[in-house]
């Protein structure tokens, strides 16, 4: 077994290394120039109307609620339903200032307990690579869309370019396990994000999940920054309704 191998983390253990490490989560991204910032273009890229009133959207996978934060300012009007599979960090996530319209549920994706449709728009940050059966999840997630909305896709994905891996690879090195092992204690979730990432699809697979799951008009762009090549925004549309 190579090192990447002995990295991961099962699909199952995810949630439960997620609850271990949610009060320090903020903390560790925040220092990850252009975190925020690129989740809010992620959402920007739905072109949601006006300021979103009467709009209804869901953030999939939502963690402690920074892509909830996009969303809301992408469409401030609008109503959010934001879940995720780690009780600790909805509790991160619901312990922090929102509008009356958002609401959070606990759920993992396979499940959907507790979220109904259709909703207009969906932003799912950095869940797919998470899943064991990404596609299947994805066509889930399209029957919750009204014919006609989008989804917004915002994962790492660095198959496709030797520089995007380097890069994923030396800041993992250099940053991000060194820093979470020091700010948490243990560096597992931290070793199995740089495994999750390198294993993941490229930026083309990707693209070819949303079409395999249904959705048209499907097209990515990626992030500026050090990011640039390594975080990208996949969009799709759920067809309209035939008359």
């Amino acid at each position: 077994m190579n090192a990447m191998a002995k990295d991961g983390l099962p699909r199952g253990a995810v949630p439960s290394a997620f609850d271990t490490e949610a009060r320090w989560y903020d903390r560790l991204v925040g220092a990850n120039p252009g975190y925020h910032e690129h989740l809010r273009l992620s959402a920007r890229r739905l072109e949601l109307p006006a300021d979103g009133t009467g709009l209804r959207l869901l953030d999939a996978g939502c963690g402690t609620g920074a892509s909830t934060a996009a969303l809301v300012s992408a469409a401030p009007g609008a109503d959010v339903t934001a879940f995720d599979a780690s009780g600790e960090m909805l509790a991160q996530a619901r312990a922090k200032d929102w509008p009356d319209g958002v609401t959070f549920v606990h759920t993992p994706v396979e499940d959907l307990d507790g979220i109904s449709g259709p909703f207009d728009a969906i932003l799912a940050a950095y869940l797919l690579r998470n899943l064991t059966e990404p596609t299947r999840q994805l066509r889930r997630l399209r029957g919750l869309l009204r014919p006609g909305g989008r989804i917004a896709v915002h994962e790492y994905s660095v198959h496709d370019s030797r520089r995007a891996r380097w890069v994923w690879n030396a800041v993992c090195a250099g940053v991000i396990i060194p820093l979470g092992k020091v700010t948490t204690g243990d560096a597992t979730l931290y070793r199995h994000l740089r495994r999750s990432v390198c294993e993941f699809d490229g930026i083309a697979a990707l693209a070819g999940r949303l079409t395999d799951a249904g959705f048209t008009d499907v097209r990515t762009a990626t992030m500026p920054g050090w990011q640039n090549g390594v975080v990208h925004t996949v969009l799709g549309s759920n067809p309209q309704e035939h008359p």
